[in-house]
């Protein structure tokens, strides 16, 4: 009889454990009535929020209380409310100084004078974090940040829609009406800047800290961007392991169903594409990615 052997793998590269995969549903009630009466109303300003359950579970899941947790694209300052407000202390770097300015209004608004010491924005570019936070190089335990998605991004304008208009204004698409902003880099800019930013995530994380970036598929000119493979792909060139991978569901779970709640935008872009033959569906999650810094380099 033969002696059973264990299979092999028979691809080029070293055989590794499945990554594990979860479900979060952070969306059961809409993303706008998480914020509402919490968050200030100009933040509906902004193109691109993280969902609050989202950077709570995060948080939660990945730091300790008392841990030091950093955005590196905070935006409205959402991770770093939400960090504040689970007992971490928290920074947040914003580019935009009108973003910047309401991510520190957000602070004062949301958090009770204890709270608030834990938590500040810093003004500065993520490709160049060792300028902005080199004080907490090697100390951060938690790097929660949710990139640009390397697609337009903007508020719709219904009003001006209606009177002839651009449905989503040139002048509010991008983060920024500054081409500079990486919001509007795409293809080998994008790749180039966003590993830069990774690289510098790394450098900021200690040992065994970890990374979390917020990414969503895209389609553009009728053609799909796997935003999550390539930011696995960057993240891992810049030293990391990959060690989780979440699907955040922005639909709501009712009786075993899946309960969409898309856009105007989303649906008429969805419904174009299809009636031009591409498969095209409404995305209800962002993959929520899970790297850590090992312990020891590889050198050693």
């Amino acid at each position: 009889m033969a002696t059973p052997t264990t299979p092999r793998c028979t691809r080029p590269t070293p055989c590794r454990p499945p990554v594990p995969l979860a479900v979060w549903p952070v969306a059961q009630t809409s993303a706008q009535y998480q914020r509402a009466g919490r968050y200030l109303p100009e933040c509906t300003a902004h193109p691109a929020k993280m969902i609050p359950e989202l950077a709570r579970r995060v948080v939660g899941e990945y730091s300790a209380p008392g841990a030091l947790v950093v955005d590196v694209m905070a935006g409205i300052a959402t991770t770093v409310v939400e960090a504040a407000l689970l007992g971490r202390r928290a920074v947040g770097v914003e580019v935009e100084p009108r973003w910047a300015a309401l991510a520190t209004a957000n602070l004062d608004h949301m958090l009770d004078p204890d709270r608030r010491r834990l938590a500040e924005i810093r003004v500065g570019d993520a490709r160049h974090l060792d300028h902005v936070l080199g004080d907490l190089t090697g100390a951060v335990d938690l790097v929660c940040t949710s990139p640009p998605y390397a697609c337009d991004v903007g508020n719709m304008d219904k009003a001006k829609w209606g009177a002839g208009g651009d449905l989503c204004p040139s002048d509010a698409r991008n983060y920024s009406v500054d081409k500079s902003n990486l919001g509007h880099a795409r293809g080998a800019a994008y790749e180039q800047a966003m590993a830069g930013v990774y690289a510098g995530c790394f450098a900021l994380l200690r040992p065994g800290g970890i990374l979390v970036t917020v990414t969503k598929h895209t389609r553009r000119h009728g053609r799909a961007l796997d935003l999550a493979g390539l930011t696995t792909a960057l993240v891992q060139r810049a030293g990391f392991t990959y060690v989780a991978h979440v699907i955040a569901l922005h639909a709501a779970v009712r009786d075993s169903q899946l309960v969409a709640r898309p856009s105007f935008w989303q649906t008429t872009q969805v419904r174009k594409a299809r009636l031009r033959g591409e498969p095209a569906h409404l995305t209800v999650h962002e993959d929520c990615l899970a790297f850590r810094r090992p312990e020891v380099s590889d050198d050693h």
